[in-house]
């Protein structure tokens, strides 16, 4: 498996920006279709954004237009950018990896998450 670690998370206000970075260990990370997930207290946690092998990337409605994830397989590194942001994005943001490759979107296709990371979006 591959190890997960996230940074990056913070407050920010309405309509401002972030940026999250996971960075990974073990095996190789380019092998991985990588993915973001948010949970909100009391909420299920959500698919955000993923990011094939080759760098196709899909999205939740919600964010498209907002968020871009991306990965730079020589640092072993995947980023989210987050624009616009709305109080409604306030989660624990997650990281994960996958072994498969059709377009994971659920939890359950994930078998690597790292610890999450805390954004909140003050209004």
């Amino acid at each position: 498996q591959v190890q997960l670690v996230e940074s990056g998370g913070g407050l920010v206000q309405a309509g401002g920006s972030l940026r999250l970075s996971c960075a990974a260990s073990g095996r190789t990370f380019s092998s991985y279709v990588m993915g973001w997930f948010r949970q909100a207290p009391g909420k299920e946690r959500q698919f955000v954004a993923g990011i094939s092998l080759s760098g196709y990337t899909y999205y939740q409605d919600a964010v498209k237009g907002r968020f871009t994830i991306s990965r730079d397989n020589a640092k072993n590194t995947m980023y989210l950018q987050m624009n616009s942001l709305k109080p409604e994005d306030t989660a624990v943001y997650y990281c994960a990896a996958s072994s498969r490759t059709y377009g994971p979107s659920h939890p359950s296709d994930f078998g690597s998450w790292g610890q999450g990371t805390q954004v909140t979006v003050s209004s």
